[in-house]
C-alpha cells in the first residue's frame, strides 16, 4: 500500500474499521507521520461523542407545586359521636367530598405529569432516533474507502478538519477550538459552488469542538466557507468568511 493510500485511512482507522493487515501499515505509517496522527486524534475524539442524546427529567417544581396546592384544600374533621346532618349531609360527608376533590385534583395533576413525561420521553426518543441517523451518515462518511481529508488553521488558533466522499456525496467538517460566535449569533457553513455559496449547515453555538455532516451533496463543490449569521442562520451570507478551505482532490 502506498503512502498516498495510507493518508486516506484516517477516518477508517479513527474507527476501527479497518482490517488487521491495513491497520498494522497505517499504525506504523502514524509513527512518520504527524498530520494524520493529528487528523486521527481529533476524528477519534469526534467518534467518541457520537450517539450521544440528551433528555431532560421533568423539574421537581411540578411535583412541589401539586402538593402543596392539595394542601390548601379545607377539610373538615369528622364530629364525634353523633353525626350532624344538614339537608342529608353532615360534615362528615362534606369531608369526604373535600378529601375525594383533592385526590382528584391530584389524580388530574398526576396525569397531567404523566401525559407530559411521556411527550417529553417521545421527543426524546425522536431527537435521539434522528441523531442516531445523523451519526450513521457522518460514520458512513468518514469510513468510505474513498474518504479523503484537509486540514487547515482557522482564526484563533482553531484548527479545521473537511472530509469528503465521492461515492458517498456527502462532506463532514470537523472543528477543534473554535471560538464562541457573538451572542445571538451562529458559524454557518457554507458550500463553494465555483465562487456561489450554497448553505451547507449551521454549527453548535455552544461547541468549540463539532462535528457537522454537511447538509446536502457535495456535487461540484471545491470547498467550503463558514460565515456568521444571525441565529438560525441566512439564505446566503451576511458577512465575511470566518474561514475558508478546498476540498481535498483526488
Amino acid at each position: 500500500m502506498s503512502t498516498a493510500e495510507l493518508h486516506t485511512l484516517t477516518g477508517a482507522y479513527a474507527l476501527h474499521a479497518l482490517p488487521e493487515s491495513e491497520q498494522q501499515a497505517f499504525e506504523r505509517h502514524l509513527e512518520d507521520c504527524e498530520a494524520c496522527t493529528q487528523e486521527v486524534r481529533e476524528l477519534s475524539a469526534t467518534a467518541a461523542r457520537l450517539g450521544l442524546a440528551v433528555a431532560e427529567a421533568p423539574p421537581r417544581e411540578l411535583r412541589e407545586r401539586v402538593l402543596r396546592e392539595i394542601t390548601n384544600v379545607r377539610q373538615e374533621t369528622p364530629a364525634h359521636g353523633r353525626r350532624e346532618r344538614t339537608g342529608g349531609r353532615g360534615r362528615t360527608g362534606r369531608w369526604y367530598a373535600y378529601a375525594l376533590a383533592a385526590c382528584v385534583a391530584a389524580a388530574a395533576a398526576f396525569g397531567g405529569v404523566a401525559v407530559w413525561q411521556n411527550q417529553v420521553a417521545q421527543d426524546a426518543r425522536q431527537e435521539a432516533n434522528q441523531a442516531q441517523r445523523q451519526n450513521e451518515q457522518l460514520a458512513q462518511v468518514l469510513s468510505a474507502p474513498d474518504a479523503k481529508t484537509s486540514s487547515s488553521e482557522l482564526t484563533g488558533g482553531a484548527r479545521g478538519t473537511v472530509v469528503v466522499s465521492q461515492s458517498q456525496n456527502r462532506a463532514v467538517f470537523l472543528a477543534s477550538g473554535m471560538a464562541p460566535p457573538p451572542s445571538g449569533k451562529v458559524y454557518q457553513i457554507w458550500f463553494n459552488d465555483e465562487g456561489t455559496m450554497r448553505s451547507a449547515g449551521l454549527m453548535d453555538p455552544k461547541a468549540s469542538d463539532d462535528a457537522v455532516l454537511l447538509n446536502g451533496p457535495v456535487d461540484q463543490a471545491s470547498g467550503m466557507g463558514i460565515t456568521v449569521e444571525p441565529a438560525g442562520g441566512s439564505a446566503e451570507p451576511t458577512s465575511d468568511p470566518v474561514a475558508l478551505m478546498d476540498f481535498p482532490t483526488a
